[in-house]
């Protein structure tokens, strides 16, 4: 395999003071529009992670496997849908071409495969009760459904109180069943109108820790809690010293997601090279939400 072409890599900002990563004297390009990848003034720690993956690749040909340079792939993303969007909200939009109207389906796309997560939310899907003849005495206390409850109580409370005020989040699994209920059309709603009104990093963002915890509040809540365009939520939360002003990071996200796994293998135990591999991997997925969706006007 051959070396990597690239001694250096830089970080450089354009003339709108987006930054930009170099290897050498060439930038990183977005691969749909083959125009170099800007990372937005407002998001130095994404510009150096991602100056930070180039520099350890070993070869160029490394650049190909998108799991070695995940953010570069994640800002890439949120670049096509910030094009899609500008060209949707310009009134001297000329017309369209092919390119163009390919990416004006991204933000359409992510909504459509994000929502019927809520469905199948990891938050919301709760162990069954005991049944009523159980010995009690045999019983794990709290029960994984107690403490399922416990972990999803205070997410669920902070977005209908704060994010989408007057909607009703319901356990998707009662009496036993197997098959999930959904939530109702008016939640749904309103959840999509406030998937409709993020902007490109922060939706791109919410799909990547969604698909990752398979939680679409867990990755609304991370997202409420590090998005730039949320500072006002999270000042107003803080100054009147409500329940939701609790710092949720991403250790806070991976318990939420994987409770179950978490109770189940500390009755019986961890399979090598996978429980502990998935466990890492989920952190990661979520620390890579962090850095898309945050920046220096976070306090």
């Amino acid at each position: 395999m051959k070396k990597r072409f690239w001694k250096d890599v830089r970080i450089q900002t354009d003339a709108d003071r987006a930054y930009t990563v170099h290897l050498d004297t060439r930038p990183v390009r977005n691969p749909q529009t083959k125009l170099p990848l800007p990372i937005p003034p407002s998001k130095p720690h994404l510009a150096t992670a991602i100056a930070l993956e180039w520099d350890l690749l070993t070869s160029a040909q490394q650049a190909l496997r998108a799991h070695l340079i995940p953010l570069t792939s994640i800002a890439s993303r949120a670049h096509d849908l910030a094009l899609q969007d500008a060209a949707a909200a310009s009134s001297e939009a000329a017309p369209v071409s092919a390119a163009a109207h390919q990416s004006r389906t991204i933000r359409d796309d992510i909504i459509k495969a994000l929502l019927p997560y809520l469905d199948t939310d990891t938050l919301l899907c709760w162990a069954p009760p005991p049944p009523k003849d159980a010995d009690l005495t045999l019983s794990v206390v709290p029960t994984l459904r107690e403490l399922q409850a416990r972990t999803a109580q205070p997410i669920i409370s902070y977005l209908t109180s704060s994010i989408w005020p007057g909607v009703q989040l319901n356990p998707s699994l009662e009496d036993g069943s197997i098959l999930p209920s959904q939530q109702s059309a008016e939640t749904r709603a309103i959840i999509q109108g406030w998937m409709t009104g993020l902007n490109a990093w922060e939706l791109v963002g919410l799909e990547r820790a969604v698909l990752a915890g398979k939680s679409l509040c867990v990755g609304a809540r991370l997202l409420c809690e590090w998005g730039e365009s949320f500072t006002d939520v999270r000042q107003a939360l803080k100054s009147s010293g409500s329940e939701g002003a609790e710092r949720f990071g991403v250790e806070e996200a991976a318990r939420a997601c994987s409770l179950e796994v978490a109770w189940q293998t500390g009755r019986w135990g961890e399979v090598e090279d996978t429980h502990d591999v998935e466990k890492e991997d989920l952190r990661r997925q979520f620390g890579s939400t962090v850095l898309v969706v945050s920046g220096t006007s976070v306090p």
